[in-house]
């Protein structure tokens, strides 16, 4: 899997915090950006997060181009409805031969993996030969979820504070959740205090909104919590 931030609006932190200082004060636009220093772009944005006023986040965006992520990963990603996708069309692009994504229980099971293999083999070959009788849109319904995918996807911070809370979590499956801490660390690079507070929930609030579904993790990091406290003479 590849990920890559490969656009995001300039001073995406600056851009956010002089939002919130229209919120908060009366100055105007032509004001907004002046005599904005670091430390009073830190102080609106530490306000905004403790808060929890999110509009102003709205304001800036973050391209990313995903390879090497499998058909069954894009059907999650796009349930995410506050974003912008394009993908690898396989209308137009062949599939001749295509790449897959092997899941890590599969990858190792080696009897597991052989059964996959093998079926894949015998995909890649129908396809092939239905790509001879029929349009490739068409000779595309033989297609597995397994099959490689490419993307390029625009999210709002806003949009990406929810999509790494549900997909950031241990419960999510396995390949989003990658995906989800690999954009996590590259928006990281360019808004380190903008992202400060996003992952999964029990993690950054210490909540888990998964009930009796909880995977458990909250309670290890409650009782860390707990720990450190008493080390620290609380």
């Amino acid at each position: 899997m590849k990920v890559e931030l490969i656009n995001y609006t300039p001073e995406p932190e600056k851009t956010v915090a002089a939002a919130a200082r229209l919120c908060y004060s009366p100055v105007g636009a032509t004001q907004l950006m002046e005599d904005f220093t670091e430390g009073k772009v830190e102080h609106f944005l530490d306000m905004l997060m403790k808060l929890g006023h999110m509009s102003p986040t709205e304001h800036v965006t973050f391209t990313f181009a995903i390879e090497g992520v499998s058909r069954a990963l894009s059907h999650q990603l796009v349930r995410h409805r506050i974003a912008s996708y394009s993908q690898k069309s396989q209308r137009y692009v062949s599939e001749d031969q295509f790449a897959y994504v092997i899941p890590p229980t599969i990858e190792a099971n080696p009897q597991a993996k052989a059964m996959l293999v093998k079926k894949m083999e015998e995909i890649q070959r129908v396809y092939e030969e239905l790509s001879l009788l029929v349009p490739k849109e068409d000779a595309r319904y033989i297609l597995p979820n397994a099959c490689e995918t490419k993307l390029v996807a625009t999210f709002n911070c806003r949009s990406l504070y929810n999509f790494f809370q549900h997909r950031c979590c241990q419960r999510a499956q396995w390949e989003i959740r990658e995906l989800a801490h690999k954009m996590l660390a590259e928006v990281k690079k360019v808004a380190p205090r903008l992202f400060t507070r996003a992952g999964a929930m029990c993690v950054t609030d210490r909540v888990c909104p998964e009930g009796s579904m909880s995977c458990g993790l909250l309670e290890k990091l409650l009782d860390a919590d707990n720990r450190k406290k008493q080390v620290e003479g609380y």
